[in-house]
C-alpha cells in the first residue's frame, strides 16, 4: 500500500470518528464565516446540503434508540394554534386570556409540564390554543425535550412565537430551531418536481431565472442525496435552502405571527426601540388583557378563515351562526361541511353576496366562495 493510499484511509477513519454532531457544528461555523456573493454560491450551497444530510442520518440514529414518551394531543375545534416560546415568557397567561382554560401560572421557568389545550371562540369559530412546555436553544436537537414541542407544531394549523419584551435576542433562536425541526413558517412549499429515473443522468427544465442557484449547484446537492438520474422542473425561483427542502420532502408548512408580551411593564420609548428590532405582529399585555382583541382578530385571519352562511330552500338564510372554512374554498368543500352526501347528490347551489354577480346567482361545485356569502345547496 503506497503512502497516499494510507493517509487517504487514515483520513477516512479519522472522519468516521467524528460525532455527526461535531461535523455539523464545523460546516455551521464554515458557513456563518462564508460571505455570500456569485463566487462563493455554489460551495456555501452544498456545504447546506451537506448540514442537511447529517441531520437528516442524526434524526434516523435518533430514533432507532429509545423513543421519547412525546406529547399526545386531541385536535379539537376548526382549528389547532400552538403558542411557542422560552420558558416564562407568559404562554399560560396568553392562553387564559384567549380562552377558558385553567393553566397553571408561575413566575418560574417550566411551570408548563405538558401541553394544556384551551378552545377560543371568535366570530363563530372555536379554535383550539395549546400552551406546549417552552423550548431553550438547542431544542430541536433534544434539549430540555424540545423535540417533542416541537413536533406538536408540525401537527398544528398556526403557530404565534410569544416573546418576552425584556428578551429580544429568543427570537432568532426560536426561528432556527422551528427550522431545523422542518418547520417552515410564512412559506408555500415550493413549485418544484424531482422524478427520479433509472438512468440518463441529471436534466434540468426551468421555466423562471435563478440567480440564487446555478445548475452546478443543483446537480451537486441532488448528488449529496445519491440521487444521479432524475428530471428536475423549477416553475419559480428558489435559492439553495428551498432546493433541498424538496429534495428532502419531509417539511410541514405553516402560518405564524410574532407576539411581543409584557408591554405593560416597560416605556414607550423601549417598546418601539424592541419593535423596531423585532417586528412583531402584535404587542400585548396578557397579564392586563390588552390588545388581546387584535390578537384574536390575527389569529383569526392568518388561519385564513371565512365565514359562509347556510340558506335552506325556501326559507331565509342563518346569518346568525356562519360555517367556518377556509379561504379559496368552494361549493363542494362547502357541501361536504354541511353534510357527507351532499356532494354526491348535488344538483346545483344559489349563491348571494360578493363572488355572485347577481343575487341567487346558480353555480356549480367548482365554484369558489367568499367571506359571507349566503349558499343555498339543491341536492337531488
Amino acid at each position: 500500500m503506497t503512502h497516499k493510499a494510507v493517509g487517504k484511509n487514515q483520513e477516512k477513519e479519522g472522519k468516521a470518528k467524528t460525532p455527526v454532531s461535531d461535523q455539523i457544528k464545523d460546516l455551521e461555523d464554515e458557513l456563518s464565516k462564508t460571505k455570500y456573493n456569485k463566487a462563493t454560491q455554489h460551495h456555501i450551497g452544498l456545504v447546506k446540503a451537506k448540514i442537511a444530510r447529517l441531520r437528516e442520518k442524526q434524526e434516523a440514529r435518533g430514533k432507532s434508540g429509545k423513543k421519547g414518551e412525546g406529547y399526545s394531543v386531541k385536535k379539537s375545534g376548526e382549528a389547532s394554534v400552538v403558542l411557542l416560546g422560552f420558558p416564562s415568557v407568559g404562554k399560560s397567561t396568553l392562553l387564559n386570556s384567549l380562552t377558558n382554560a385553567d393553566s397553571p401560572v408561575g413566575d418560574y421557568a417550566f411551570t408548563t409540564l405538558t401541553v394544556i389545550p384551551g378552545i377560543m371562540e371568535y366570530k363563530h369559530a372555536k379554535i383550539q390554543i395549546l400552551d406546549v412546555p417552552g423550548i431553550v436553544k438547542g431544542a430541536s436537537s433534544g434539549t430540555g425535550r424540545g423535540k417533542e414541542v416541537l413536533q406538536v407544531i408540525r401537527n398544528a394549523d398556526f403557530v404565534i412565537i410569544l416573546l418576552d419584551v425584556f428578551h429580544p435576542e429568543q427570537y432568532d433562536v426560536i426561528k432556527k430551531e422551528v427550522y431545523n425541526s422542518k418547520v417552515r413558517l410564512n412559506q408555500k412549499p415550493p413549485d418544484v418536481r424531482i422524478t427520479k429515473k433509472g438512468r440518463g443522468g441529471i436534466q434540468i427544465g426551468k421555466t423562471v431565472l435563478l440567480p440564487d442557484l446555478n445548475e452546478g449547484t443543483i446537480r451537486s446537492i441532488l448528488k449529496e442525496f445519491k440521487i444521479s438520474n432524475a428530471s428536475v422542473l423549477i416553475r419559480e425561483r428558489i435559492n439553495a435552502d428551498e432546493f433541498i427542502d424538496v429534495v428532502q420532502k419531509n417539511r410541514t408548512y405553516s402560518n405564524s405571527i410574532t407576539v411581543l408580551n409584557k408591554i405593560d411593564m416597560v416605556s414607550k420609548e423601549y417598546l418601539q426601540k424592541i419593535k423596531k428590532m423585532i417586528k412583531p405582529d402584535v404587542c400585548v399585555s396578557a397579564e392586563k388583557n390588552e390588545n388581546i382583541d387584535e390578537l384574536k382578530e390575527k389569529i383569526f385571519e392568518g388561519l385564513e378563515f371565512i365565514r359562509v352562511y347556510c340558506k335552506e330552500v325556501g326559507k331565509p338564510a342563518d346569518i346568525e351562526v356562519p360555517v367556518i372554512i377556509k379561504k379559496n374554498s368552494t361549493v363542494e368543500d362547502f357541501a361536504n361541511k354541511l353534510h357527507k352526501d351532499f356532494a354526491s347528490k348535488f344538483r346545483f347551489s344559489k349563491v348571494w353576496g360578493k363572488s355572485a354577480k347577481f343575487p341567487g346567482q346558480k353555480k356549480s361545485l367548482g365554484h369558489r366562495i367568499l367571506d359571507q356569502d349566503v349558499v343555498e345547496i339543491h341536492i337531488r
